[in-house]
């Protein structure tokens, strides 16, 4: 039978660009009706990602140069709203983000079966539905589109995947936009049984890394805080650099095939010093800040490839999809919050004491 889906629900409103101020906890939010070809989630559970902090600071725009968690209290002062999105389009506010959907469906819009209407579903975090399936042209669930960041959320039908495993929802909920992210630039980068390092190895994307890096064989150096190194290592990491440690030297030079790199900032060159020639460096994140030096003769000369990883085809959501189901893998969640203390696990998510992934549970009554 299916369940009754009322007018309003409990969602957190972005209000603009700023601190943690802007976001805003509703009981009295519209619910959204499927269109055609998309479906209606409850919602169950949506983890905490950078994406969600950096689009509501405005850490996009090209006028900032900070790194990501400087403002992420506050918000940054030298914004340009007219390219602080991911897209480099303006955002329209209010907007519900939250990358991370995971739920089941309730309702289906034209052109979508019924039956489906019942399967516990997670949602690719980019989608490609909206921009016609065009190459190198996606949205971000919570960016472009409303998000998780509530009771109920509407996506396309051809990018929710139904789930069948023993995970709980909370668990589900951590896959979506970390985890993409990481096998996305693995698969970019052609990992095979080589030498990976994966900075920022205690965060979302790059404990997926490990993991997924390890799937395919891989020798796994991680860059993480001293404190974290134990965490980390139960992960899968083969070998622990300290987050402050030059990383050539750290690693016996250049002995690296590949860099993951979360991190950016200063310390940046250090990672091509640790490539041997004909490495590669893939990156889809700078938390320590977005510019850096390059001397060029150090790419040209050691013939490495630089690649920069957003866009994600098809096959990249499926396979997490097929590994979920063949417990192949399994994400470290540190703690959860009730959607309505999202500003407490946007601070936690900052401070960074934490390893793995935090996660909103939204009210699971009507309203």
């Amino acid at each position: 039978m299916n369940e009754r889906i009322p007018d309003r629900m409990c969602a957190v409103l972005l209000t603009g660009h700023g601190g943690l101020d802007r976001l805003e906890y509703r009981e009295d939010v519209p619910v959204p009706r499927p269109r055609a070809g998309e479906v209606l989630i409850r919602v169950a559970a949506a983890g905490v990602n950078n994406t969600d902090i950096n689009t509501r600071i405005g850490w996009y725009s090209k006028k900032v140069s900070a790194d990501s968690s400087s403002g992420g209290a506050q918000g940054l002062a030298s914004v340009d709203a007219a390219d602080a999105s991911w897209t480099g389009a303006p955002m329209r506010f209010p907007r519900i983000q939250g990358a991370d959907c995971c739920g089941r469906i309730v309702a289906v819009g034209d052109g979508v079966p019924p039956e489906r209407i019942g399967e516990r579903v997670i949602v690719s975090a980019l989608l490609r539905h909206y921009r016609g399936y065009r190459p190198f042209e996606c949205d971000t669930l919570g960016s472009e589109v409303d998000g998780a960041f509530a009771q109920y959320a509407r996506a396309p039908a051809s990018e929710t995947w139904a789930v069948e495993c023993a995970w709980s929802d909370v668990e589900l909920a951590s896959i979506p936009c970390a985890w993409s992210t990481a096998e996305n630039m693995l698969q970019r980068a052609a990992l095979g049984s080589e030498r990976v390092l994966v900075t920022g190895a205690s965060g979302g994307v790059g404990s997926a890394a490990i993991q997924l890096a390890k799937r395919r064989g891989a020798f796994v150096v991680a860059q993480a805080a001293a404190a974290k190194a134990d965490e980390v290592r139960a992960l899968g990491a083969d070998e622990i650099v300290e987050r402050d440690a030059e990383v050539a030297d750290a690693v016996g030079g250049a002995t690296l095939d590949l860099v993951v790199d979360l991190v950016g900032g200063p310390r940046w060159p250090g990672l091509l010093d640790a490539l041997r020639s004909g490495g590669r460096y893939v990156t889809a994140g700078a938390i320590a800040g977005p510019l850096v030096e390059l001397d060029l003769r150090t790419l040209y000369l050691r013939d490495l490839t630089l690649i920069g990883c957003t866009f994600q085809e098809d096959g990249v959501f499926e396979r997490l999809v097929s590994y979920i189901a063949r417990d192949e893998v399994r994400p470290v969640v540190a703690k959860t919050y009730p959607l309505k203390d999202i500003a407490d696990a946007q601070s936690d998510f900052l401070a960074k004491r934490f390893t793995g992934k935090l996660v909103l549970v939204p009210p699971s009554k009507r309203t």
